[in-house]
């Protein structure tokens, strides 16, 4: 599973979690810093990542759209880089098993 770190989140997790999801970026290491939610979705969906965010806009699309990239929605609110990688590497498990999980297009961490 390859994560895209929406930019409310640290640029340093995918280096920090490189070793659980390789091949993951943030959005601003592939031009997408400044990008709207409609071109990070479709960067996702095109190229097979998983978005990674803090932001409910991703996961209320994703109940609506036909074709969709899958989401990791953090419910958690201001914490620490280390924090949002505790909670990733808890849950690698379940983020690596959405890939395989047809019906399921989104993944609540708390």
């Amino acid at each position: 599973m390859k994560l895209l770190f929406d930019q409310n989140l640290s640029p340093r997790l995918a280096g920090l979690l490189a070793d659980l999801f390789a091949d993951s970026v943030h959005v601003g290491q592939v031009g997408l810093e400044r990008a709207d939610d409609d071109a990070i979705w479709r960067f996702a969906r095109d190229r097979g990542f998983a978005i990674v965010t803090k932001d409910s806009d991703f996961q209320e699309r994703s109940q609506l759209a036909a074709s969709a990239p899958r989401i990791v929605w953090i419910r958690r609110g201001n914490c620490s880089t280390q924090d949002i990688e505790a909670l990733l590497r808890t849950h690698a498990v379940r983020i690596a098993a959405l890939e395989n999980e047809a019906d399921t297009r989104f993944l609540v961490l708390l």
